[in-house]
């Protein structure tokens, strides 16, 4: 157990730490899901059981879910889920089912370089010279681990392009969701879960979107989920990674420098290491020197030196 004086004077800290290891281990977990559940379905099904647990918490407090909310802001909200989850998410769950948790969520770290460009051409913040180096050293870690040539586990050159392209629309992805999702903030004040909440409203409203224009059905990949050790172990994971990774996530941030809560949260990478590991993937030198190198170049991006 923990001294109460760590928890009291680094609790953003660690609970920054605690959404890493959580988003990993889910990662992990919805890699394996994702071995009978198509994306765009997982995706589906990670977004309703969500919805399900934030309104569990929301409804009880009394009040309207919307009341209060400006109606610009609420659509800024919505399309961050929108691009940020619908899209982004199902894209990463398909890098998981084609690269590996240890390779796609490694390509996540590149979404705070990614939000940062973003946001020097469309809000106009600056990058200093350090957060440019930064950008520089998290590609060069992404890329050194990506382009290792592992044995017999290593995947097809056509499958690992396409999982590293998916990869890739996720890390845009979300750095746009991430930046939408800010401009509504600026806008207006509005607690985290409520903000969750139009977020994946708009990212579910995204998928059956997608699911109404996919003419072929077969392509949803309806997988069998009659078993219930399956249920339970998406909503296990949907619990771990998205509801209680969202609330440690929105506590760090609240109760710790953004730039220390956004680097210690890029993390995941070297959490899932272990993870692997003991499921019995090899890890080599290389993927886990170029993990550390990618989360230094975040670091300095957020000013940590």
């Amino acid at each position: 157990m923990l001294p109460a004086h760590l928890i009291f004077n680094f609790g953003g800290e660690l609970a920054a730490l605690g959404a890493a290891f959580l988003w990993a281990a889910a990662s992990v977990l919805y890699g394996r899901i994702g071995q009978y559940l198509s994306p765009l379905k997982m995706n589906l099904i990670k977004n309703l059981i969500a919805l399900a647990m934030i309104l569990g918490v929301l409804l009880p407090g009394g009040g309207e879910l919307f009341s209060g909310i400006d109606l610009f802001a609420g659509i800024l909200l919505s399309l961050s889920g929108g691009i940020g989850i619908g899209l982004g998410d199902t894209a990463y769950f398909g890098a998981l089912k084609h690269l590996g948790a240890r390779r796609a969520i490694l390509l996540m770290i590149l979404s705070p370089p990614i939000t940062g460009i973003l946001a020097l051409i469309f809000l106009g913040e600056a990058i200093s010279v350090g957060a440019w180096l930064g950008v520089m050293i998290t590609v060069t870690g992404v890329a050194w681990v990506i382009s290792e040539r592992d044995s017999a586990a290593d995947v097809g050159t056509n499958r690992k392009l396409l999982g590293i392209a998916l990869g890739l629309i996720a890390a845009v992805g979300q750095a746009i969701g991430a930046i939408l999702s800010h401009a509504a903030f600026l806008h207006m004040s509005i607690s985290p879960l409520r903000s969750a909440l139009l977020r994946l409203i708009g990212g579910t409203g995204f998928i059956l979107i997608c699911m109404l224009f996919l003419k072929d059905s077969s392509r949803l990949g309806y997988g069998n989920m009659d078993s219930f050790r399956r249920w339970r172990t998406i909503i296990f994971t949907v619990f771990i990674g998205t509801f209680m990774g969202i609330w440690l996530q929105q506590i760090s941030l609240k109760y710790a420098a953004a730039g220390v809560a956004q680097t210690l949260f890029a993390t995941s990478p070297l959490f899932v290491l272990p993870i692997v590991a003991v499921m019995g993937e090899y890890i080599s030198l290389r993927s886990l020197f170029g993990a550390i190198l990618a989360i230094a170049g975040v670091g300095l991006i957020f000013g940590l030196q």
